[in-house]
Protein backbone atom coordinates (compact mmCIF):
# COMPACT_ATOMS: atom_id res chain seq x y z
CA UNK A 1 0.00 0.00 0.00
CA UNK A 2 1.46 3.52 -1.17
CA UNK A 3 1.88 5.72 1.66
CA UNK A 4 -0.07 8.77 2.28
CA UNK A 5 2.74 11.37 0.60
CA UNK A 6 2.45 9.26 -2.38
CA UNK A 7 -0.81 9.02 -2.82
CA UNK A 8 -1.24 12.69 -1.78
CA UNK A 9 0.93 13.32 -5.59
CA UNK A 10 -0.91 10.63 -7.43
CA UNK A 11 -4.19 12.25 -6.63
CA UNK A 12 -2.92 15.61 -7.88
CA UNK A 13 -1.85 14.22 -10.70
CA UNK A 14 -4.86 12.48 -11.30
CA UNK A 15 -7.17 15.32 -10.65
CA UNK A 16 -4.84 17.81 -13.36
CA UNK A 17 -6.08 15.39 -16.06
CA UNK A 18 -9.53 16.10 -14.86
CA UNK A 19 -12.21 18.06 -16.75
CA UNK A 20 -13.11 19.62 -13.21
CA UNK A 21 -15.93 21.81 -14.36
CA UNK A 22 -17.70 19.00 -15.77
CA UNK A 23 -17.47 16.69 -12.87
CA UNK A 24 -18.28 19.00 -10.55
CA UNK A 25 -21.41 19.99 -12.07
CA UNK A 26 -22.13 15.99 -12.55
CA UNK A 27 -21.42 15.79 -8.95
CA UNK A 28 -23.81 19.01 -8.01
CA UNK A 29 -26.78 17.64 -10.28
CA UNK A 30 -26.10 14.32 -7.63
CA UNK A 31 -26.50 16.42 -4.56
CA UNK A 32 -29.28 18.19 -5.22
CA UNK A 33 -30.98 14.55 -5.60
CA UNK A 34 -29.33 13.35 -2.02
CA UNK A 35 -32.32 13.04 1.00
CA UNK A 36 -29.48 14.51 3.06
CA UNK A 37 -29.06 17.62 1.76
CA UNK A 38 -32.48 17.86 0.81
CA UNK A 39 -33.58 17.63 4.10
CA UNK A 40 -30.10 20.13 5.44
CA UNK A 41 -30.88 23.84 5.97
CA UNK A 42 -27.41 24.56 6.75
CA UNK A 43 -24.33 23.66 4.80
CA UNK A 44 -20.67 24.26 4.92
CA UNK A 45 -18.80 23.78 1.60
CA UNK A 46 -15.69 24.31 1.18
CA UNK A 47 -14.20 27.49 -1.72
CA UNK A 48 -12.69 25.36 -4.38
CA UNK A 49 -8.86 25.40 -4.97
CA UNK A 50 -7.44 24.95 -8.23
CA UNK A 51 -8.53 21.26 -9.60
CA UNK A 52 -10.75 20.46 -6.52
CA UNK A 53 -15.08 20.12 -6.99
CA UNK A 54 -16.71 23.33 -7.19
CA UNK A 55 -19.93 23.10 -5.07
CA UNK A 56 -20.64 27.32 -5.40
CA UNK A 57 -23.57 26.86 -7.65
CA UNK A 58 -25.28 25.14 -4.74
CA UNK A 59 -25.43 28.20 -3.53
CA UNK A 60 -28.70 28.79 -5.31
CA UNK A 61 -30.27 26.70 -3.74
CA UNK A 62 -32.48 27.79 -0.45
CA UNK A 63 -30.57 27.15 2.01
CA UNK A 64 -27.90 29.00 4.28
CA UNK A 65 -24.45 28.61 3.41
CA UNK A 66 -20.83 28.61 5.41
CA UNK A 67 -17.59 28.56 4.26
CA UNK A 68 -14.83 27.07 6.78
CA UNK A 69 -11.81 29.54 7.97
CA UNK A 70 -8.24 28.59 9.56
CA UNK A 71 -7.48 30.18 12.61
CA UNK A 72 -4.32 28.83 13.97
CA UNK A 73 -5.11 25.01 14.63
CA UNK A 74 -9.21 25.38 14.14
CA UNK A 75 -11.43 25.25 11.48
CA UNK A 76 -14.08 27.74 11.79
CA UNK A 77 -17.54 27.96 10.35
CA UNK A 78 -18.37 31.55 8.72
CA UNK A 79 -21.70 32.75 6.72
CA UNK A 80 -21.56 33.20 3.07
CA UNK A 81 -23.56 34.33 0.58
CA UNK A 82 -23.29 35.20 -2.97
CA UNK A 83 -21.29 38.66 -3.51
CA UNK A 84 -19.68 38.35 -0.03
CA UNK A 85 -15.61 39.32 0.11
CA UNK A 86 -13.14 36.53 0.44
CA UNK A 87 -9.61 37.22 1.44
CA UNK A 88 -6.88 34.67 0.28
CA UNK A 89 -5.36 32.70 3.65
CA UNK A 90 -1.63 32.02 4.23
CA UNK A 91 -2.75 28.45 2.53
CA UNK A 92 -3.74 30.48 -0.52
CA UNK A 93 -7.67 29.64 0.04
CA UNK A 94 -9.88 31.91 -0.18
CA UNK A 95 -11.68 32.64 3.30
CA UNK A 96 -14.91 34.66 4.05
CA UNK A 97 -14.51 37.69 6.13
CA UNK A 98 -17.78 37.34 7.98
CA UNK A 99 -17.44 36.92 11.94
CA UNK A 100 -17.80 33.26 12.76
CA UNK A 101 -20.85 31.16 14.08
CA UNK A 102 -20.94 28.35 16.51
CA UNK A 103 -20.77 24.81 14.13
CA UNK A 104 -23.85 23.53 15.85
CA UNK A 105 -25.55 25.14 13.64
CA UNK A 106 -24.60 23.09 10.62
CA UNK A 107 -26.30 20.48 9.39
CA UNK A 108 -24.24 18.95 6.71
CA UNK A 109 -20.61 19.79 5.72
CA UNK A 110 -18.88 18.35 2.62
CA UNK A 111 -15.72 17.82 2.99
CA UNK A 112 -12.90 18.38 0.58
CA UNK A 113 -10.47 15.18 -0.38
CA UNK A 114 -7.82 14.61 -2.87
CA UNK A 115 -8.74 11.16 -2.49
CA UNK A 116 -11.33 8.84 -0.66
CA UNK A 117 -11.45 5.29 0.10
CA UNK A 118 -15.04 2.83 0.05
CA UNK A 119 -14.85 2.98 4.15
CA UNK A 120 -15.54 6.70 3.94
CA UNK A 121 -11.81 7.57 4.85
CA UNK A 122 -10.53 10.70 3.06
CA UNK A 123 -7.07 11.93 2.08
CA UNK A 124 -6.73 15.76 2.67
CA UNK A 125 -3.25 18.02 2.31
CA UNK A 126 -2.05 16.97 5.34
CA UNK A 127 -2.28 19.38 8.15
CA UNK A 128 -5.81 17.66 10.01
CA UNK A 129 -7.65 20.54 10.21
CA UNK A 130 -11.11 18.72 9.24
CA UNK A 131 -10.01 15.40 11.38
CA UNK A 132 -9.32 17.88 14.15
CA UNK A 133 -12.89 19.73 13.57
CA UNK A 134 -15.11 16.62 12.52
CA UNK A 135 -13.56 15.18 15.83
CA UNK A 136 -15.20 17.71 17.93
CA UNK A 137 -18.62 17.72 16.02
CA UNK A 138 -18.90 13.75 15.05
CA UNK A 139 -22.91 14.26 14.81
CA UNK A 140 -22.87 16.52 11.97
CA UNK A 141 -23.65 14.66 9.02
CA UNK A 142 -20.40 14.41 6.62
CA UNK A 143 -20.43 14.18 2.51
CA UNK A 144 -17.38 13.85 0.53
CA UNK A 145 -17.71 15.31 -3.07
CA UNK A 146 -15.76 13.76 -5.37
CA UNK A 147 -14.64 11.92 -8.59
CA UNK A 148 -15.04 8.42 -9.02
CA UNK A 149 -11.22 7.96 -9.98
CA UNK A 150 -9.88 9.59 -6.84
CA UNK A 151 -12.08 6.73 -4.76
CA UNK A 152 -9.98 3.94 -4.15
CA UNK A 153 -10.49 0.88 -1.87
CA UNK A 154 -8.61 1.22 1.02
CA UNK A 155 -6.80 4.34 1.98
CA UNK A 156 -3.97 3.84 4.92
CA UNK A 157 -5.45 5.30 8.45
CA UNK A 158 -4.83 6.63 11.68
CA UNK A 159 -5.88 6.66 15.10
CA UNK A 160 -6.86 10.60 14.34
CA UNK A 161 -8.58 10.23 11.04
CA UNK A 162 -12.28 10.60 10.83
CA UNK A 163 -14.48 8.66 8.46
CA UNK A 164 -17.19 10.73 6.64
CA UNK A 165 -21.29 9.49 6.61
CA UNK A 166 -20.91 9.09 2.85
CA UNK A 167 -19.50 9.77 -0.35
CA UNK A 168 -20.82 11.39 -3.75
CA UNK A 169 -18.53 10.76 -6.69
CA UNK A 170 -19.03 11.00 -10.07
Amino acid sequence: MDNKTDLRARAKLIRKGLDISYVSKNIVDLIRQNKTYHQAQNVMIFYPMKYEINLLSLMDDKKSFYLPKVYNDDLLVCPFKKGDELKISKFRVYEPDSCPVSPEVLDLIFVPALMADKYGYRLGYGKGFYDRFLSKYPDITTIIPISAELVIEKLPSEAFDRKVDEIIAC
